[in-house]
């Protein structure tokens, strides 16, 4: 994200401002445990509608559906429909859908790597 010092005098303004708009919507929008395990879940991976409820444990099929619906209005997801009876939908990730999945791993391995650190400041807090 940039800062109000970071647009002083640059002609892109307006398109630095958009694009920080739109990083705070979708941080919003997938900074939630559904979306971010379902993320995971989905990998390299493509999954049916039953595969990832069963893969995300404790997601409630209204949950899923949304988080699925707002990932693909996002553009992290694709969604696929097959005229079968019954119809068979399947999801994958798109590269940006993959992308991030990359991003929210390495913020997993910061969160390990610095778990003690973690844990020994907030018991210093709690002091």
């Amino acid at each position: 994200m940039v800062t109000k010092q970071q647009l002083k005098g640059l002609p892109e303004d307006a398109d630095l401002r958009r694009a920080d708009s739109l990083a705070r919507e979708i941080f919003s929008d997938v900074a939630n445990k559904w979306a971010l395990l379902i993320i995971e879940a989905l990998g390299e991976r493509t999954l049916r509608f039953s595969e990832l409820r069963d893969e995300v444990e404790g997601v409630s099929h209204k949950m899923l559906t949304q988080n699925l619906r707002m990932l693909e209005r996002n553009g992290l997801l694709e969604r696929s429909v097959y005229p079968t009876v019954p119809p068979r939908v399947e999801y994958r990730l798109t590269e940006p859908g993959r992308a991030l999945r990359t991003a929210v791993d390495a913020m997993c391995g910061w969160t390990h790597r610095y778990l003690g650190h973690i844990e020994d400041a907030r018991r210093r807090f709690g002091e």
